[in-house]
């Protein structure tokens, strides 16, 4: 893998926990935007600690932002210096890094949740992807977010345009084109770990459906359920919906 760089942290529960998380954003988001899953963790007694990507948040920039860079970055941390997670939570473009960190290293973590999971980009979703990150980029304000997502939680729009503020245009341009090949379908094939896919709803717009989601069930250690009228980041669109789903995959 490509030499990783240091992710910074934003973390929600008591750090004498005994049980560790750690969350993963998609592309063009910061950790921060994981903060759902951050307070259902803590307020079951976890620690949870979401990261920044490289090129994202505050997270180091980078010249290379290939799947396999952000997995690298993602390799190298553990809860406390070495050992593995308890649970990760990884959306989009994280759900593709965690997937191939977990797939290669069975001790990196526990037990997976993805969350609609960039496993492989059809011609179709790539340029729905790059369409929204132009427009995010284009105006990274409270106001043009809220104009798009009018019924996200104040938080959500807040940190969406901040998200877009701080991410590097260049960073996440390179990650569709470093990427031209997107598909990690072979490492979803070797998950050993309990991976659950909260997908989103395929009637709104989820890139996990289809033949695609059906190829990767086929690996006896992943499950799958759908939240209803849910698009791409269904913790903003349907946060209570996905929260009761991720809570009943992880066992409360």
């Amino acid at each position: 893998m490509p030499a990783p760089v240091t992710l910074p942290r934003l973390s929600w529960g008591d750090p004498a926990s005994d049980r560790r998380a750690l969350l993963v954003h998609g592309l063009g988001s910061n950790g921060a935007l994981m903060w759902r899953f951050g307070v259902a963790l803590a307020e079951a007694g976890w620690r949870a600690d979401a990261v920044d990507l490289r090129g994202h948040g505050t997270a180091p920039r980078a010249l290379e932002y290939s799947i396999e860079a952000y997995a690298a970055d993602l390799a190298s941390t553990r809860p406390h210096g070495d050992g593995g997670w308890d649970l990760v939570v990884a959306h989009s473009l994280g759900g593709a890094a965690a997937t191939v960190v977990a797939a290669s290293d069975p001790e990196w973590t526990e037990r997976l949740v993805l969350v609609d999971p960039a496993i492989h980009l059809a011609p179709r979703d790539r340029e729905i992807v790059r369409t929204s990150q132009e427009r995010s980029f284009a105006d990274p304000t409270i106001d043009a977010v809220r104009a798009e997502h009018p019924h996200w939680h104040p938080h959500d729009i807040e940190l969406k345009a901040l998200s877009a503020q701080q991410a590097s245009r260049w960073a996440v341009e390179q990650t569709s084109v470093q990427n031209a090949a997107w598909d990690v379908r072979d490492a979803a094939s070797l998950l050993s770990v309990p991976t659950h896919v909260i997908g989103s709803d395929p009637k709104v717009y989820s890139i996990f459906t289809g033949d695609l989601a059906a190829q990767v069930l086929t690996n006896p250690a992943v499950t799958m359920s759908v939240v209803t009228g849910a698009g791409h980041s269904p913790h903003r669109d349907k946060a209570d919906a996905t929260i009761a789903q991720f809570l009943t995959a992880i066992g409360g």
